[in-house]
């Protein structure tokens, strides 16, 4: 599987995981509503279960996607400062590009 950080989304994702109330934890991309070709997606700070797999990135930040869930295989984590500040996580690999 596959998982691809902008950086600035690293930024933002480094300064939570490195707080010490989250050691030893690593962020979690999930999917929270999926329909038709396309999914939704969410994080949260979280820790591995047997079900899931940890992804090495190219940004130092190990993420858990779900073992055998096809729309997380090439999910990629924005972070965007206008037109608002927030992250996006879409899978341009699954054609969910984040346009609804």
């Amino acid at each position: 599987m596959k998982c691809k950080i902008s950086k600035n989304a690293a930024k933002v994702l480094r300064l939570e995981l490195d707080k010490p109330e989250n050691e030893g934890k690593f962020l979690r991309i999930h999917v929270t509503h999926a329909h038709g070709d396309h999914a939704h997606y969410g994080m949260a700070i979280d820790t591995p279960t047997e079900k899931d797999e940890i992804v090495k990135t190219d940004k130092d930040i190990d993420v858990i996607l779900e073992k055998g869930v096809d729309f997380l295989d090439g999910v990629r984590v924005d972070y965007f400062y206008v037109p608002e500040e927030g992250f996006a996580v879409t899978n341009p690999s699954r054609g969910n590009h984040g346009d609804h």
